[in-house]
């Protein structure tokens, strides 16, 4: 079936409307121990994975100055546009999980608190929950490539008792800075181990020129293979890697476990799904997903059609077909996920 939107545009307001926005920042003035008290009331998995796959939603871009989307270059800096529709994705059952910074995790936290207290059940147990740690790269600076960790603290992961840390590594070969984003991330690495908590590494090759991600089969090869080794311990720790060609190749570069990377929002989501369901069948060490921009903005379409599409992708082995069938007979699901708990 091919894919169309005819005129199908979604509704964040409707999912998402304002009075449910502001209550947020009246909970942060008011009670914001409320943050606290619901990670520690949330139910957590036994095992961060249920059938060894994931698929996870990355909410972390505006922390690194990033807000571009398609021609808008702040259309991820309206917070109540970016927030519903990371709600939209996270408050179904099926999705795993949610990579993100301090800021919109907690966000999330007091939404919960919202729902529960108007007698519905809480859409963070059970999901995979990610925060975002080193975010001083911000993007066009001097410094960008010198990306201190100004995000999570082990201490502040712990408190919140999330389910595994994310950090990224740059690697431009030519950048001295690059040496010292290597030692925060390997250092961060064995700190994270003394505590069993997963990390979730990208380590991306790029360029001096705009670091743009270099996608070769070398190239990727090895920034993989330099990833693997870092830390003091390898075994709570996971790879994003993006889709590129030779996948089959760069699958077989780690025993590791990987997630692959969705990239910048096309407006089109199902190119990026086509890259995944190839993807999955590039060899064992692939075991999901972790999108963002495409999915959170997937042109004029549902965020949550096009993230579940995902999801069936990575746990049910759909192939590119079967996941567009799935998106356009699955628009406008639980519209009323949260209005029918809070006014």
């Amino acid at each position: 079936m091919a894919y169309e939107l005819g005129n199908y545009q979604f509704d964040l307001k409707k999912f998402f409307p304002e009075s449910i926005f502001n209550q947020i920042t009246e909970v942060r003035v008011n009670n914001p121990e409320i943050i606290l008290k619901e990670a520690s009331a949330r139910k957590k998995r036994k095992k961060i994975t249920k059938d060894g796959k994931l698929t996870v939603l990355a909410a972390d871009h505006p922390g690194r100055m990033v807000n571009k989307n398609g021609d808008d270059p702040i259309a991820m800096g309206n917070r109540q546009e970016y927030l519903g529709r990371v709600l939209r994705v996270v408050t179904n059952p099926e999705f795993d999980g949610i990579m993100a910074t301090t800021d919109i995790i907690e966000d999330l936290f007091i939404v919960n608190y919202l729902v529960k207290q108007k007698g519905g059940a809480s859409f963070l147990d059970d999901k995979v929950m990610l925060g975002s740690m080193n975010r001083g790269g911000l993007a066009g600076t001097a410094f960008e490539m010198d990306d201190t960790f100004t995000c999570f603290s082990v201490d502040s992961l712990r408190a919140l008792r999330l389910d595994g840390a994310k950090i990224m590594l740059r690697l431009d070969p030519t950048n001295k800075d690059s040496a010292k984003t290597l030692l925060y991330c390997s250092d961060i690495i064995s700190q994270l181990n003394k505590y069993e908590i997963p990390c979730f590494l990208e380590p991306l090759y790029v360029t001096s020129d705009g670091y743009k991600v270099q996608k070769s089969l070398a190239e990727m090869i090895k920034i993989i293979g330099v990833a693997s080794a870092m830390g003091d311990s390898s075994r709570n720790l996971w790879l994003k890697i993006p889709t590129a060609d030779n996948y089959e190749k760069i699958a077989k570069a780690t025993t590791l476990p990987m997630l692959m990377l969705g990239g910048e929002a096309k407006g089109d989501p199902t190119g990026t799904i086509g890259e995944f369901a190839d993807g999955m069948k590039a060899g064992a060490t692939i075991r999901g997903a972790l999108v963002g921009r495409n999915i959170l903005f997937p042109g004029n379409d549902d965020p949550l059609a096009a993230a579940l599409a995902v999801n069936k992708v990575v746990h049910n082995g759909f192939n590119k077909e079967q996941a567009v069938d799935f998106i356009m007979k699955n628009r406008d699901m639980n519209l009323d996920a949260l209005t029918k708990y809070i006014k």
